[in-house]
């Protein structure tokens, strides 16, 4: 464990050891760039996904519910579902598991569980204990399998899945060759007898002596006749989507010739082609420049017959499927069946982001085998992903971008934010359609301030002066959530009721300050309601009624409800919460507020609190009063920001000893937790909570370039920035080390 005097590197590799090291935007770009590089923006990764009585639930298990699958299965008998998993470090995971009969849990070949009868349900309908898991995942592919039994309570099943919804959404893939890309689990029939071999790798399904459902829907290059995905339903239409590839350096006309097996017109490149209002063979050209074109069919049933089928192009053109989805080999994606007399505008479909709302039903893009839908998951770590850490991380990106005068970061932030916003209408679908989403895990789920307010600031600030699809939609509903649903105190002070875990029921966490206040600072800012700041400076005070610990200055890190106490845990970063959320306010907050007052006088109070703690280095403590705790950054630049932006606002009283500090801070951070390379240190991975600071100093650990931490040291960078500029500006005296610090500076 790092403690004080004992730095995270050498000097020689710290940042301030650098030519430009003292130069704030210097290391602010380094940062930037250090993160947007390790994180490229890739989009999300579409795969097939097959209609199966094997789904998620909304806690993102799959559910295996043997005996509604098979009701006349027999003790004795066994039926075996299969999965892989992708991981990219080798590392243990928790995964949760609950057993409604026998259950044995194989990973790459080796069983690693089997249950007892006080580990399975009671009884039929009944639900059986979570159980705990934990298994040594290694780099590559890990291949699952359960065993799944008749129980001495005759019941038959199980959930397995990730132990960690929030953060490890997992979604496991079909293992076998046959059917690569795809989603979801393979599953046998009940067998008689043991497998030959449990298989541990990738291979055929053929090689392990059983028959694998569910099956698969034959040759994708089909006859093109649509009864075969709707069935008849006359003077409904439907449409395909494919992509026409001119492989020459030159304009062509491509021929294209087939069959229609109903009315059809062809759209290329948004145009209308050709079209004919009866069955029968077609023949028209194409003027396909080089490269690749949507070309777009719809089709109408006569109550006879729809669809179509291509004769093959020439050597010159091929088809192709107009997107990359995983597990399916074919050329064309389809959209439908919507009823008559709908207007439908089918480029809103082509980013494969909206849900089609028929009226009575809704739909997605599917492949030509019917039950085998198109789904979008999220498979990055980190772009793209909506949860609170990215929500400070991606806001401190924005901020630099704007100081810097450098706007692809502000347009990474963007594409990172609409990433998530975009699919929001379609996520909630997605989660109702297959049991969770694949994309969106948190927004779609929203069960907590956790899952909502910090990014949902953030979409906000993003979206100002552009329009990004779903957010104002996002933003309506976090509001919602936030006044209407998040559980409350008689007093209307937001808490835990329900917690992701037992130990967190029923209490109240100086986190939530910046889960909440921040978002509804903006939303008023957003919508003009000034009812939203009214009611950040509501839930500041009443936080401040649980949680100030008065003598010391600072705050408890939880107030347990059940116990009406508070636990007197000086935790940094839950400070650093508390403290950011108050300048938040500070800067929306007129001065004419009836609680101004009151939020000013807290904020100075905890200004001195905190000043007094900081440490030789400069840094703030993982312990706030313990010394020997390890140099924590998030809290830190948590302290700097709060500090820069009161001496420059003139919210301090005696403002030179916060100035001292922040400078100090940043000095200490830029010496001690920030690397050369930009890599950042020393941040507290994600807590729990306890009564005990032991807890907090020698259980919670810090991560290397952890994103609670990344996006708040770049915010401190901006505001010591901008906190020197101004009183560069206004002609202030220079104080102690202040002069030296702006000799770095660009």
């Amino acid at each position: 464990m790092t403690v004080q005097g004992a730095p995270y590197f050498g000097p020689a590799e710290s940042m301030a050891a650098q030519t430009q090291g003292g130069s704030i935007p210097h290391v602010l770009e380094v940062m930037a760039r250090r993160y947007v590089g390790e994180h490229p923006p890739h989009g999300p990764v579409y795969r097939v996904t097959r209609e199966n009585a094997i789904r998620k639930g909304r806690d993102h298990a799959y559910e295996f519910p043997v005996r509604s699958m098979f009701p006349d299965m027999r003790t004795g008998q066994r039926v075996y579902a299969w999965a892989k998993l992708w991981i990219e470090q080798p590392h243990d995971f928790i995964f949760a598991l609950r057993c409604g009969g026998e259950v044995k849990l194989y990973h790459n070949g080796e069983k690693c569980f089997g249950s007892s009868p006080e580990e399975e349900a009671a009884g039929p309908g009944e639900a059986a204990p979570q159980l705990k898991v934990k298994l040594d995942l290694s780099r590559g592919w890990n291949h699952f399998v359960l065993e799944l039994g008749v129980g001495a309570n005759g019941g038959c099943g199980a959930a397995f899945g990730t132990g960690n919804r929030k953060n490890k959404p997992y979604h496991f893939l079909a293992p076998s060759a046959e059917r690569e890309g795809e989603e979801g689990w393979v599953y046998t029939a009940p067998l008689d007898r043991p497998l030959e071999r449990i298989p541990g790798s990738d291979g055929p399904e053929t090689a392990t002596g059983a028959e694998w459902f569910p099956a698969k829907g034959g040759d994708v290059r089909e006859d093109g006749r649509l009864e075969r995905l709707y069935g008849m339903k006359p003077a409904y239409t439907a449409y395909a989507w494919s992509k026409v590839a001119n492989r020459t350096a030159t304009s062509r006309k491509i021929k294209l010739a087939g069959t229609a097996f109903g009315p059809v017109r062809f759209l290329w490149l948004g145009v209308e082609v050709y079209a004919s209002y009866k069955p029968g063979e077609f023949f028209f050209e194409l003027e396909a420049p080089p490269g690749a074109g949507d070309l777009i069919v719809q089709s109408e049933c006569d109550g006879h017959g729809w669809g179509f089928q291509l004769r093959e192009l020439p050597p010159e053109a091929e088809l192709a499927a107009p997107r990359k989805v995983h597990g399916y080999a074919g050329e064309w994606l389809h959209l439908g069946p919507f009823p008559p007399e709908s207007a439908v505008e089918i480029a809103d479909y082509l980013s494969l982001d909206t849900v089609a709302d028929a009226g009575t039903e809704s739909f997605f893009w599917t492949t030509v085998e019917p039950g085998a839908h198109v789904r979008p998951f999220l498979e990055n770590e980190l772009f793209g992903r909506w949860n609170y850490p990215l929500g400070v991380t991606m806001t401190g990106l924005l901020e630099t971008g704007r100081l810097l005068g450098q706007g692809e970061l502000g347009d990474y932030v963007r594409r990172h934010v609409s990433f998530a916003t975009s699919v929001y209408a379609y996520s909630l679908w997605d989660r109702e359609r297959f049991g969770a989403a694949g994309i969106n895990n948190q927004l779609s789920d929203i069960d907590s301030l956790d899952d909502c307010g910090s990014f949902g600031a953030l979409a906000i600030l993003a979206g100002r002066g552009h329009t990004l699809k779903g957010a104002s939609a996002a933003a309506d509903d976090i509001a919602h959530y936030i006044m209407q649903v998040q559980d409350r105190m008689e007093d209307g002070a937001l808490y835990r009721q329900i917690g992701v875990s037992p130990s967190m029921h029923n209490t109240m966490w100086c986190d939530d300050m910046y889960m909440s206040v921040p978002f509804l600072c903006r939303y008023a800012e957003l919508t003009g309601d000034a009812r939203y700041v009214d009611e950040a400076a509501r839930q500041l005070l009443l936080y401040k009624n649980y949680l100030y610990m008065p003598e010391r200055q600072i705050m408890s890190h939880v107030f347990d409800v059940a116990k009406g106490k508070q636990s007197r845990t000086a935790w940094g970063r839950g400070n650093g919460w508390v403290f950011f959320s108050l300048a938040v306010l500070l800067g929306v907050l007129p001065e004419t507020h009836a609680d101004y007052p009151k939020i000013i006088s807290f904020y100075r109070e905890l200004a001195e609190g905190y000043l007094r703690l900081q440490g030789k280095n400069g840094l703030w403590h993982q312990v706030l009063t313990d010394p020997e705790s390890y140099e924590e950054s998030s809290c830190t630049s948590m302290f700097i920001y709060g500090f820069a932006l009161g001496v420059r606002c003139d919210w301090l009283e005696e403002p030179e000893s916060y100035t001292r500090a922040v400078l100090s801070g940043w000095d200490g951070l830029c010496s001690r937790a920030i690397d050369k390379r930009g890599n950042l240190y020393g941040v507290c991975k994600g807590s729990s909570w306890s009564y005990s600071h032991s807890y907090y100093k020698h259980d919670l650990g810090w991560n290397l370039n952890d994103t609670h931490g990344i996006g708040i040291v770049l915010l401190a960078g901006i505001e010591a920035q901008r906190m020197k500029e101004a009183l560069a500006g206004e002609g202030r005296r220079q104080l102690p080390g202040l002069r030296q610090a702006e000799a770095g500076s660009v």
